[in-house]
């Protein structure tokens, strides 16, 4: 890093220094002119060399000959025990409407109520007496 070639001591600022907080100085690391920055090119190598890892692994791999089979039976069970359950949960929910319902008119007065008892007075409509009498 540091250059001490010929007419340099070391001593030198050439402008790619930079002072830090503790008095220290540090290089910034500049690219060369007419090249592509160093992150770059490591990108694309990258890329290639993952890319290429890749297919290496993917080439190794053999499917089991019935994976295709099984995971449909799989899928299969799945999707008839859903259906089960909510065939449960659609019976369990009528079920329990009908008792409550039943319940609540269980829980009526037994004797007659007052509409239909008979013995309220007549109600005059339009001028003419209706009901009994």
């Amino acid at each position: 890093m540091n250059d001490t070639g010929r007419g340099r001591t070391g001593n030198e600022r050439t402008g790619n220094e930079r002072t830090e907080k503790d008095g220290t100085e540090r290089r910034r690391m500049e690219p060369e002119r007419g090249r592509a920055p160093e992150g770059a090119v490591d990108a694309g190598r990258t890329e290639r060399e993952l890319s290429e890892a890749l297919e290496r692994l993917a080439g190794g791999v053999q499917a089991a000959p019935d994976a295709y089979r099984t995971a449909r039976g799989e899928w299969l069970r799945r999707e008839r025990r859903r259906r089960l359950v909510l065939a449960v949960l659609i019976a369990v929910v009528f079920t329990l409407a009908t008792l409550i319902g039943l319940w609540v008119l269980n829980q009526a007065p037994a004797d007659p109520g007052v509409i239909f008892s008979g013995a309220g007075k007549a109600v005059v409509l339009g001028g003419v007496a209706a009901g009994p009498g």
